[in-house]
Protein backbone atom coordinates (compact mmCIF):
# COMPACT_ATOMS: atom_id res chain seq x y z
CA UNK A 1 0.00 0.00 0.00
CA UNK A 2 1.47 3.57 -0.70
CA UNK A 3 2.05 5.92 1.34
CA UNK A 4 -0.93 8.37 -0.43
CA UNK A 5 -3.54 5.38 -0.02
CA UNK A 6 -2.77 4.51 3.54
CA UNK A 7 -3.02 8.13 5.10
CA UNK A 8 -6.69 8.68 4.42
CA UNK A 9 -6.86 5.05 7.03
CA UNK A 10 -4.70 6.53 9.38
CA UNK A 11 -6.18 9.71 9.81
CA UNK A 12 -9.29 7.90 10.34
CA UNK A 13 -8.21 5.63 12.81
CA UNK A 14 -6.71 8.72 15.05
CA UNK A 15 -10.03 10.40 14.91
CA UNK A 16 -12.10 7.01 16.19
CA UNK A 17 -9.23 6.77 18.74
CA UNK A 18 -9.32 10.59 19.81
CA UNK A 19 -13.42 10.52 19.69
CA UNK A 20 -13.14 7.55 21.80
CA UNK A 21 -10.77 9.33 24.84
CA UNK A 22 -12.60 12.12 24.60
CA UNK A 23 -16.06 10.37 25.36
CA UNK A 24 -17.39 11.49 28.81
CA UNK A 25 -17.33 8.09 31.25
CA UNK A 26 -20.72 6.75 32.31
CA UNK A 27 -22.26 7.47 35.24
CA UNK A 28 -23.08 4.94 38.13
CA UNK A 29 -26.94 5.17 37.26
CA UNK A 30 -25.88 4.50 33.50
CA UNK A 31 -23.37 1.70 33.75
CA UNK A 32 -25.69 -0.16 36.05
CA UNK A 33 -28.79 0.68 33.42
CA UNK A 34 -26.39 -0.59 30.74
CA UNK A 35 -25.26 -3.65 32.42
CA UNK A 36 -28.11 -4.61 34.45
CA UNK A 37 -25.28 -5.30 37.36
CA UNK A 38 -24.73 -3.28 40.39
CA UNK A 39 -21.36 -4.23 42.46
CA UNK A 40 -21.94 -3.94 46.16
CA UNK A 41 -19.09 -4.11 48.76
CA UNK A 42 -18.88 -5.51 51.74
CA UNK A 43 -17.13 -6.72 54.78
CA UNK A 44 -16.40 -10.35 55.66
CA UNK A 45 -16.01 -9.76 59.60
CA UNK A 46 -17.93 -6.36 60.70
CA UNK A 47 -20.04 -8.27 62.69
CA UNK A 48 -23.05 -7.41 62.93
CA UNK A 49 -23.00 -4.72 60.06
CA UNK A 50 -21.52 -6.50 56.95
CA UNK A 51 -20.66 -10.48 57.69
CA UNK A 52 -20.43 -13.72 56.52
CA UNK A 53 -22.16 -16.17 58.56
CA UNK A 54 -22.08 -19.88 58.97
CA UNK A 55 -22.70 -20.53 55.10
CA UNK A 56 -20.60 -18.15 53.80
CA UNK A 57 -23.64 -15.50 52.79
CA UNK A 58 -23.10 -11.71 53.36
CA UNK A 59 -25.36 -10.69 56.26
CA UNK A 60 -25.95 -7.70 59.06
CA UNK A 61 -27.46 -4.53 59.35
CA UNK A 62 -25.63 -2.48 56.76
CA UNK A 63 -26.13 -5.05 54.43
CA UNK A 64 -29.44 -4.93 54.89
CA UNK A 65 -29.51 -1.16 54.47
CA UNK A 66 -27.90 -1.36 50.73
CA UNK A 67 -29.72 -4.41 49.48
CA UNK A 68 -33.06 -2.33 50.38
CA UNK A 69 -30.96 0.67 48.71
CA UNK A 70 -30.22 -1.73 45.65
CA UNK A 71 -34.35 -2.52 45.16
CA UNK A 72 -34.64 1.18 44.94
CA UNK A 73 -32.54 1.68 42.40
CA UNK A 74 -33.53 -1.07 40.10
CA UNK A 75 -37.14 0.65 40.59
CA UNK A 76 -35.50 4.12 39.51
CA UNK A 77 -34.15 2.56 36.31
CA UNK A 78 -37.19 0.59 35.65
CA UNK A 79 -34.85 -2.61 35.34
CA UNK A 80 -37.24 -5.59 35.16
CA UNK A 81 -33.99 -7.59 36.90
CA UNK A 82 -30.97 -6.51 38.82
CA UNK A 83 -28.57 -8.63 39.29
CA UNK A 84 -26.09 -8.23 42.21
CA UNK A 85 -22.27 -8.74 42.21
CA UNK A 86 -20.79 -9.03 45.98
CA UNK A 87 -17.39 -7.88 45.89
CA UNK A 88 -15.37 -8.31 49.49
CA UNK A 89 -13.31 -4.99 50.60
CA UNK A 90 -10.80 -4.72 53.33
CA UNK A 91 -10.72 -1.57 55.53
CA UNK A 92 -7.28 -0.87 53.49
CA UNK A 93 -9.03 -1.51 49.83
CA UNK A 94 -12.40 -0.08 49.98
CA UNK A 95 -11.22 3.22 48.38
CA UNK A 96 -9.19 2.48 45.67
CA UNK A 97 -11.96 -0.10 44.67
CA UNK A 98 -14.95 2.36 44.70
CA UNK A 99 -12.50 4.97 43.53
CA UNK A 100 -11.60 2.67 40.37
CA UNK A 101 -15.42 1.64 39.68
CA UNK A 102 -15.35 -2.01 40.91
CA UNK A 103 -17.75 -1.16 43.63
CA UNK A 104 -20.35 0.63 43.11
CA UNK A 105 -21.79 1.31 46.74
CA UNK A 106 -20.17 0.03 49.52
CA UNK A 107 -21.72 -0.30 53.36
CA UNK A 108 -20.38 -2.31 56.15
CA UNK A 109 -18.70 0.02 58.67
CA UNK A 110 -16.78 3.03 56.87
CA UNK A 111 -16.76 6.06 58.96
CA UNK A 112 -17.70 9.13 56.88
CA UNK A 113 -14.87 11.94 57.69
CA UNK A 114 -13.58 14.88 56.22
CA UNK A 115 -10.35 13.51 55.25
CA UNK A 116 -12.12 10.51 52.80
CA UNK A 117 -14.47 12.45 51.92
CA UNK A 118 -11.66 14.21 49.66
CA UNK A 119 -11.58 10.64 47.78
CA UNK A 120 -15.43 9.33 47.63
CA UNK A 121 -18.07 10.36 48.28
CA UNK A 122 -20.58 9.08 51.03
CA UNK A 123 -24.58 8.80 51.70
CA UNK A 124 -26.57 10.42 54.40
CA UNK A 125 -25.16 8.21 58.03
CA UNK A 126 -26.50 4.84 58.75
CA UNK A 127 -24.65 4.82 62.17
CA UNK A 128 -23.32 6.53 65.14
CA UNK A 129 -20.04 4.92 66.96
CA UNK A 130 -17.29 5.27 69.03
CA UNK A 131 -14.02 3.35 70.05
CA UNK A 132 -13.25 1.40 72.45
CA UNK A 133 -11.02 -1.26 73.81
CA UNK A 134 -11.82 -5.58 73.43
CA UNK A 135 -9.72 -7.61 76.06
CA UNK A 136 -9.64 -10.50 78.03
CA UNK A 137 -11.58 -9.91 81.41
CA UNK A 138 -8.54 -10.67 83.71
CA UNK A 139 -6.40 -8.71 80.99
CA UNK A 140 -6.07 -5.79 83.86
CA UNK A 141 -6.86 -3.02 81.16
CA UNK A 142 -10.16 -1.32 81.93
CA UNK A 143 -8.99 1.93 79.51
CA UNK A 144 -6.43 3.61 77.68
CA UNK A 145 -4.19 4.63 80.58
CA UNK A 146 -3.38 0.68 80.86
CA UNK A 147 -1.49 0.11 77.95
CA UNK A 148 1.92 2.14 78.01
CA UNK A 149 4.61 -1.01 77.23
CA UNK A 150 1.68 -3.29 76.22
CA UNK A 151 0.42 -4.31 72.85
CA UNK A 152 -2.35 -3.13 70.88
CA UNK A 153 -3.98 -4.05 67.84
CA UNK A 154 -6.08 -2.37 65.26
CA UNK A 155 -7.33 -2.64 61.72
CA UNK A 156 -5.05 -1.60 59.55
CA UNK A 157 -6.71 1.73 57.33
CA UNK A 158 -9.26 2.13 60.18
CA UNK A 159 -9.89 5.75 61.94
CA UNK A 160 -9.41 3.53 65.31
CA UNK A 161 -5.51 3.18 64.05
CA UNK A 162 -4.86 6.68 63.41
CA UNK A 163 -6.75 7.41 67.00
CA UNK A 164 -4.34 4.85 68.70
CA UNK A 165 -1.26 6.56 67.28
CA UNK A 166 -2.39 10.24 67.94
CA UNK A 167 -2.71 9.03 71.33
CA UNK A 168 0.30 7.60 71.68
CA UNK A 169 2.33 10.77 70.66
CA UNK A 170 -0.02 13.07 72.40
CA UNK A 171 0.63 11.30 76.22
CA UNK A 172 3.96 9.75 75.46
CA UNK A 173 2.57 6.38 76.18
CA UNK A 174 5.00 3.68 74.84
CA UNK A 175 1.94 1.20 73.22
CA UNK A 176 3.24 -1.08 70.69
CA UNK A 177 0.56 -1.08 68.31
CA UNK A 178 0.27 -3.95 65.59
CA UNK A 179 -1.93 -3.96 62.79
CA UNK A 180 -4.44 -6.76 61.38
CA UNK A 181 -6.00 -7.16 57.96
CA UNK A 182 -9.44 -6.74 59.37
CA UNK A 183 -11.36 -7.45 62.36
CA UNK A 184 -12.05 -10.96 62.27
CA UNK A 185 -7.77 -11.68 62.14
CA UNK A 186 -7.38 -9.06 65.10
CA UNK A 187 -9.52 -10.65 67.33
CA UNK A 188 -7.59 -14.18 66.16
CA UNK A 189 -4.61 -12.79 67.07
CA UNK A 190 -6.08 -11.38 70.43
CA UNK A 191 -7.48 -14.45 71.53
CA UNK A 192 -4.04 -16.25 70.44
CA UNK A 193 -2.63 -14.06 73.22
CA UNK A 194 -0.31 -11.65 70.74
CA UNK A 195 -1.86 -8.77 71.95
CA UNK A 196 -3.55 -7.44 74.98
CA UNK A 197 -6.56 -5.51 73.46
CA UNK A 198 -8.11 -4.27 70.14
CA UNK A 199 -9.29 -1.08 70.04
CA UNK A 200 -11.87 -0.59 67.36
CA UNK A 201 -15.61 0.98 67.32
CA UNK A 202 -17.64 -0.22 69.97
CA UNK A 203 -20.79 -1.78 68.10
CA UNK A 204 -18.12 -3.97 65.71
CA UNK A 205 -16.33 -4.98 69.22
CA UNK A 206 -19.79 -6.19 70.56
CA UNK A 207 -20.58 -8.16 67.58
CA UNK A 208 -17.30 -9.88 67.68
CA UNK A 209 -17.74 -10.64 71.61
CA UNK A 210 -21.16 -12.19 70.94
CA UNK A 211 -18.74 -14.18 68.01
CA UNK A 212 -16.60 -15.51 70.58
CA UNK A 213 -16.73 -19.23 71.19
CA UNK A 214 -17.11 -18.06 74.65
CA UNK A 215 -18.26 -14.32 74.60
CA UNK A 216 -18.17 -14.53 78.60
CA UNK A 217 -14.16 -14.03 78.57
CA UNK A 218 -14.04 -10.80 76.98
CA UNK A 219 -15.16 -7.69 77.34
CA UNK A 220 -15.66 -3.84 76.14
CA UNK A 221 -14.10 -1.17 78.18
CA UNK A 222 -12.60 2.12 78.48
CA UNK A 223 -14.36 6.11 78.04
CA UNK A 224 -14.83 6.20 74.23
CA UNK A 225 -13.07 8.00 71.97
CA UNK A 226 -14.53 10.73 69.31
CA UNK A 227 -17.83 9.96 68.50
CA UNK A 228 -17.96 9.23 64.37
CA UNK A 229 -20.60 8.39 62.08
CA UNK A 230 -20.99 5.54 59.51
CA UNK A 231 -22.27 5.82 55.92
CA UNK A 232 -22.42 3.95 52.44
CA UNK A 233 -19.38 4.95 50.16
CA UNK A 234 -19.76 5.98 46.20
CA UNK A 235 -17.74 7.53 43.52
CA UNK A 236 -17.40 10.75 44.18
CA UNK A 237 -18.83 13.70 41.67
CA UNK A 238 -21.52 11.30 40.43
CA UNK A 239 -25.03 13.48 41.90
CA UNK A 240 -27.56 11.25 40.59
CA UNK A 241 -26.44 7.91 41.79
CA UNK A 242 -25.87 9.89 45.42
CA UNK A 243 -29.14 11.50 45.05
CA UNK A 244 -31.37 7.68 44.71
CA UNK A 245 -28.96 6.30 47.68
CA UNK A 246 -29.93 9.13 49.93
CA UNK A 247 -33.25 9.14 49.04
CA UNK A 248 -33.81 5.42 49.85
CA UNK A 249 -32.23 5.39 53.00
CA UNK A 250 -33.81 8.79 54.29
CA UNK A 251 -37.01 6.87 53.59
CA UNK A 252 -36.34 3.66 55.72
CA UNK A 253 -35.16 5.97 58.74
CA UNK A 254 -38.51 8.02 58.55
CA UNK A 255 -40.65 5.20 57.75
CA UNK A 256 -39.54 3.04 60.86
CA UNK A 257 -37.70 0.16 58.38
CA UNK A 258 -34.08 0.94 59.47
CA UNK A 259 -34.94 0.99 63.26
CA UNK A 260 -36.94 -2.59 62.32
CA UNK A 261 -33.60 -3.86 60.45
CA UNK A 262 -31.35 -2.61 63.59
CA UNK A 263 -33.29 -4.51 65.88
CA UNK A 264 -33.19 -7.37 63.86
CA UNK A 265 -29.14 -7.18 64.20
CA UNK A 266 -28.45 -5.46 67.55
CA UNK A 267 -31.90 -6.63 69.32
CA UNK A 268 -32.39 -10.19 68.40
CA UNK A 269 -30.47 -13.49 67.73
CA UNK A 270 -27.88 -13.52 65.31
CA UNK A 271 -25.69 -15.92 63.48
CA UNK A 272 -23.62 -18.36 63.54
CA UNK A 273 -24.17 -18.75 67.12
CA UNK A 274 -27.56 -17.00 67.49
CA UNK A 275 -26.52 -14.66 70.36
CA UNK A 276 -28.07 -11.82 71.02
CA UNK A 277 -26.01 -8.59 71.49
CA UNK A 278 -28.93 -6.71 73.13
CA UNK A 279 -27.92 -3.20 72.39
CA UNK A 280 -31.04 -0.47 72.54
CA UNK A 281 -30.98 1.94 69.64
CA UNK A 282 -28.82 4.86 71.28
CA UNK A 283 -30.59 8.26 71.07
CA UNK A 284 -27.87 9.65 68.28
CA UNK A 285 -28.78 7.04 65.88
CA UNK A 286 -32.61 7.65 66.73
CA UNK A 287 -31.79 10.93 65.73
CA UNK A 288 -30.08 10.49 63.12
CA UNK A 289 -33.48 7.98 61.62
CA UNK A 290 -35.54 11.58 62.24
CA UNK A 291 -32.99 13.98 60.69
CA UNK A 292 -31.24 11.88 58.52
CA UNK A 293 -27.82 14.01 57.46
CA UNK A 294 -24.42 13.75 55.35
CA UNK A 295 -22.57 15.77 57.27
CA UNK A 296 -19.29 14.10 58.64
CA UNK A 297 -18.26 14.36 63.04
CA UNK A 298 -14.76 14.37 62.30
Amino acid sequence: MTMTRFLPSLLLLCCALSAQAQAPALTTLQKIAQTATINLGHRESSVPFSYYDDRRQVVGYSHDLMLAVTESIKKELKLPALAVKLVPVTSQNRIPLVQNGSVDLECGSTTHNRERARHAAFSVSIFQTSSRLLTRVDSGVSGLSDLNGRRVLVTAGTTSERQLMLHSESTGQRIDIATAKDHGEAFAQLHSGRAVAFLMDDAVLYGLRAKADRPEDWRVVGQPMAAEVYACMLRKDDPAFKAVVDRSLTQLMRSGEALKIYRRWFQSPIPPRGLNLNWPPPDALLELYRSPTDQPLG
